[in-house]
């Protein structure tokens, strides 16, 4: 053994090149593996230079062909196998990032393209063989259930478990090798580890503890490759994102009631656990997440606590409304106004003188013997009254008369009447509703009647009954209506929120509408109480939630001008109108919280 280990010093020494190579085996001496020729090494070294500057330019593809071609060419050189691993490894990453992506834009034939070059650049990756099943059984046609052959678990490294004391003056790169070999492990120091001098005292302690101390001095972290070898990159975002290994956790969380609670949950996993790939699936409330194994036992521990089910609030309303009216009407009424006319003696005679003859025929006689001219428009009004039997005329008043000849005169008053009325009416409303509610939701609750409301009327013809009976042809049809409806009620709004054992806040909109009993221009005027705000309430506890009070008081006089300034007779001689109205609304709300539905935890679908 002394003599094979002097001589293969001697051989390194021998060696020009100063490149460390991995050992031959036995049977592969005479190999050109282990002997490659002068031109190889020559082709080797070019390819892995122009490798170097590809990947520098960030021309990953390109030179991952090239440094296959060097590792190919001298396939013991450490350097060689190294870069082609580690390109390889971020190769298998971008694609399946991209993969990723292109699944949360719904490109499922992209997707399962990026997982295959994932698979023909590493055939072993379980995660990349996975993800290309899933995204095949979603555009392939369906068939038999796939079934899991081998589970090869999470990748660790299996370090000494000596414990060993550090002193070290020297290279930061250096340092890294000699802590893994320290515990049995092959370190490979990533490119991006920064070479600089470092001083580093340690007692005598474990692996772990001396490489987390060892990357706080350096800069890095590390991560395993196989069993005995590890990988030590930069720490930095980037780095963790390519060469952290990651797991796969399925998680069913039936808490989960609509699609946005769960894009909700999935904004807070990425937000506080900063876990970049997580799958929602909406129509089966399943969570997919690929994250290390640390932050998947996080998350889990997180969800799991996440098994109550949402509170519920019993809300207990009642609307209160009181209107009262009252109208008084009391006084005597003087006549106080009077009608003066000059009457013809001809009229007069020809009235007096009927004998029961009919009155048109008389009214012609007038008229032709010159006893009715256009001058004498009061009296061929009165005659037409009495013709049309109409109530207004100057004669269906009581008339006195006084005069004579082309002076007689006719005065007609005014009624006397007395006045005394009392009219009074009690409103008294209340609307009781029950309304459960979750908490975080809005609820909404309608209590009331559809009343119709006429915009417009439409007829083939214009026309009136009045003009049909006139043309006897029966051509008058009636309108037709077009109406809109209107909510009349009670309109309620709620949305819960539950601080404690009994603690709770409420956002609420009310909103009550009726029809006030008026009307503008054929069209109903349509009262309306709103109410919006947030209140904290305990449990069972009523409150107050909107008050409203309104006074109308009117009151008029109509009389002779003097009578109604004196004191006790403005009461008798004239008329007064007194007007109250009092309306009143009260909104009591009382919560109730209901008891919550046994705990379910969330279940972990797949590992």
């Amino acid at each position: 053994m002394l003599i094979v280990a002097m001589g293969a010093a001697a051989h390194a020494a021998d060696d020009p090149t100063g490149v460390v190579s991995l050992p031959c085996s036995g049977t592969a001496q005479q190999s050109s593996a282990c002997n490659p020729t002068k031109s190889d090494l020559k082709k080797a070294k070019v390819a892995f230079s122009k490798a170097l500057k590809l990947e520098k330019e960030k021309r990953t593809d390109e030179a991952y062909k090239e440094f296959d071609t060097a590792a190919r060419l001298v396939p013991r050189n450490v350097d060689y196998v190294t870069a082609l691993a580690i390109t390889r490894e971020e190769l298998v990453s971008q694609h399946l990032m991209k993969g990723t992506m292109d699944l949360n834009k719904n490109l499922p034939v992209e997707a399962a393209a990026e997982f295959g070059n994932a698979l023909n650049l590493d055939p072993d990756n379980t995660f990349a063989q996975q993800r290309l099943q899933e995204t095949e059984t979603e555009w392939l046609p369906r068939s038999k259930a796939a079934r899991v052959l081998e589970d090869s678990g999470e990748l660790q490294s299996h370090p000494n478990d000596s414990r060993h004391a550090f002193h070290f003056r020297g290279d930061s790169k250096a340092l890294l090798s000699q802590v893994g070999e320290a515990y049995g492990l092959s370190a490979t120091v990533d490119e991006s580890v920064v070479s600089r001098r470092v001083h580093f005292d340690l007692d005598e302690t474990d692996f772990y503890t001396a490489m987390r101390a060892a990357g706080e001095v350096t800069g890095t972290f590390w991560t395993p490759l196989a069993e005995k070898q590890i990988l030590v990159a930069k720490e930095s975002p980037e780095n963790h994102r390519m060469f952290d290994r990651m797991m796969l956790r399925s998680f069913e969380v039936p808490t989960v009631d609509s699609p946005q609670d769960l894009n909700d949950l999935v904004n807070l996993m990425r937000n506080i656990f900063e876990v970049k790939f997580v799958q929602p699936q909406a129509h089966t409330g399943v969570l997919t997440v690929r994250a290390p194994a640390k932050t998947l036992d996080a998350i889990t521990r997180f969800l799991s606590q996440m098994g109550k089910a949402r509170p519920q609030v019993v809300l207990d309303i009642e609307v209160y409304e009181i209107d009262h009216q009252l109208t008084r009407n009391m006084g005597l009424h003087i006549p106080d106004n009077f009608n003066l006319f000059n009457i013809p003696a001809a009229a007069l005679a020809g009235l007096t003188g009927l004998g029961g003859q009919n009155i048109q025929s008389l009214i012609n006689q007038l008229i032709s013997s010159g006893g009715i001219n256009q001058a004498n428009s009061s009296a061929v009004s009165g005659l037409l009254a009495q013709l049309q039997g109409q109530q207004n005329s100057i004669f269906s008043q009581p008339l006195a008369t006084f005069g004579g000849g082309l002076t007689f005169m006719g005065l007609s008053l005014d009624q006397i009447a007395a006045q005394l009325s009392l009219n009074e009416s009690w409103v008294r409303l209340l609307d009781h509703a029950t309304l459960r509610a979750s908490q975080g939701l809005d609820s909404s609750f309608r209590l009331g009647q559809r009343y119709p409301i006429i915009n417009a009327s439409f007829a083939p013809i214009f026309n009136t009954s009045a003009i049909s009976q006139v043309l006897q042809n029966g051509s008058f049809q009636a309108p037709i209506p077009s109406f809109s409806y209107e909510d009349l009620g009670l309109d309620l709004k709620a949305k819960p929120g539950i601080f404690g054992p009994t603690s709770l806040s409420l956002d609420l909109e009310m909103q009550l509408r009726t029809l006030a009993g008026q009307s503008l221009n054929g069209v109903p005027v349509i009262a309306n109480r709103q109410y919006k705000g947030s209140i904290n309430l305990e449990d069972g506890e009523p409150a107050v939630v909107a008050s409203a009070l309104t006074l109308n008081e009117q009151l008029s006089m109509t009389g002779i001008p003097g009578f109604g300034l004196i004191p006790g007779l403005n009461k008798i001689m004239t008329t007064n109108t007194k007007m109250d109205e009092e309306n009143e609304l009260l909104l009591v709300i009382t919560p109730h919280v209901v008891n919550l539905e046994p705990s379910t935890s969330s279940m972990v679908l797949l590992q």
